[in-house]
């Protein structure tokens, strides 16, 4: 079947009640499949059934269809770092669970965003910040959150946070 590595037909099959119950009662080997639709909405589910090619004219599942479209689909290279945690254009794709992964993402985006001893006002850091992420108000309080970015005395500007000096031994 050409086109069947294309997983919206399969979508808008399986979201559609009726369609997504028939294919259940069929997948199950349900022997009565379909018998609470009447025949009309039978034959219209079991055509979209058949149109995304879950199953075949004959009504039998085809347990090679996930696996195809999953073949076909395009692969993220393997990144390390906190380019795991980015687009390829370098927006937040999602942020890491685990705190240490997540200091360093954030200490990734403090540095892309603010120059050493660079000061800015709130409205171009939630611009900048609106670069690398959906929700840059959100991000720019886990910065400062963090300690990464500090807010001057009267709240309306930021630069990055200071790295305190170790004392001497």
């Amino acid at each position: 079947m050409p086109g069947r590595a294309d997983w919206r037909p399969i979508i808008a099959a399986l979201a559609n009640a009726d369609t997504r119950t028939l294919y259940a009662q069929l997948v199950a080997g349900a022997e009565d499949a379909g018998a609470g639709l009447s025949p009309s909405r039978r034959r219209h589910a079991q055509a979209m059934l058949v149109s995304a090619g879950l199953i075949d004219h004959d009504g039998v599942p085809d347990a090679t269809v996930f696996a195809r479209v999953l073949a076909a689909a395009p692969r993220r290279e393997r990144t390390t770092g906190v380019q795991r945690f980015l687009t390829p254009d370098g927006r937040i794709d999602r942020y890491p669970s685990s705190a240490r992964d997540r200091a360093e993402l954030l200490g990734h985006i403090a540095r892309a965003v603010l120059a050493p001893e660079e000061v800015v006002g709130e409205r171009e850091l939630t611009d900048r910040l609106a670069e690398l992420a959906d929700d840059p108000a959100a991000l720019r309080r886990h910065l400062v959150d963090a300690g990464l970015v500090e807010r001057t005395r009267s709240g309306s500007q930021y630069a990055l946070a200071q790295a305190e000096e170790a004392p001497e031994a």
